[in-house]
């Protein structure tokens, strides 16, 4: 049930943090991997898996739309997308040009990454096993005062996984999301290193402990695998509790 081995990825924002966690995990399940991520991002680590045939690094700004046709019309075959490209900028959100940025990388350059997908991943047919996974988050449940467009990007990526889930079922895909917690990762670290804002995440954290990207990798390989055969628009939290605290 568990079992995608020999199935072809495409992650964006694949190189570092919680996407090469996911990247990674396709890797050891079998996939071949396509990591899309910006010029320049690749690592030691998978340029090794590049050069054992596991994967296949491209150049991608998802922003570009042009850039995304050529990357996606490379490909001869796609069971999986996931959707792991995106940046965060706090206090500089409330500028309106950098809250437009920040919505055009996170949510609408998803949407770009699906449109341009669906027809390869159609091709697999109606029992195909075709998946794609959105990196949603915690944020698309409540509010962050200090970061309005990230959170406003994530609520709207739980929003347009429902929706395309609803959409694209007749076409065999299935569209799901995955919303991480604090997740030990760069983007966290200076949270991490502080002392008083770790305590207090941990403290609300019933599991009492900082994600690992391998965690929000597991449930990813779930949605994509044959076991989530019968789930569509689902928003699955990977947060050690925390909402729930």
């Amino acid at each position: 049930m568990f079992d995608i081995a020999g199935r072809h990825a495409l992650v964006t924002g694949g190189a570092n943090g919680i996407g090469a966690g996911i990247a990674s995990a396709l890797m050891e399940a079998g996939c071949h991997v396509t990591v899309a991520d910006l010029p320049g991002s690749a690592t030691p680590e998978l340029e090794a898996a590049q050069s054992a045939g596991k994967a296949s690094f491209v150049p991608l700004d998802v922003t570009d739309e042009a850039g995304i046709a050529a990357v996606v019309g490379a490909l001869n075959r796609l069971d999986i997308l996931v959707n792991c490209a995106g940046i965060i900028r706090r206090a500089e959100e409330f500028d309106l040009a950098t809250f437009a940025r920040v919505l055009d990388v996170n949510l609408t350059g998803t949407m770009r990454l699906c449109t341009a997908c669906r027809p390869l991943l159609a091709a697999n047919g109606p029992d195909g096993g075709a998946a794609i996974v959105n990196i949603a988050s915690m944020l698309s449940f409540f509010g962050g005062g200090l970061v309005p467009a990230y959170s406003a990007s994530k609520g709207g990526i739980a929003q347009l996984t429902k929706s395309l889930a609803i959409a694209w079922a007749k076409d065999g895909i299935r569209v799901n999301a995955v919303a991480p917690g604090w997740i030990a990762t760069p983007l966290t670290r200076a949270l991490q290193e502080d002392p008083e804002r770790s305590k207090a995440i941990l403290s609300r954290t019933p599991m009492g402990r900082w994600g690992k990207p391998s965690d929000v990798a597991g449930a990813t390989l779930f949605l994509c695998s044959p076991a989530a055969s019968f789930m569509t628009g689902v928003v699955l939290p990977v947060d050690g509790g925390y909402l729930v605290a």
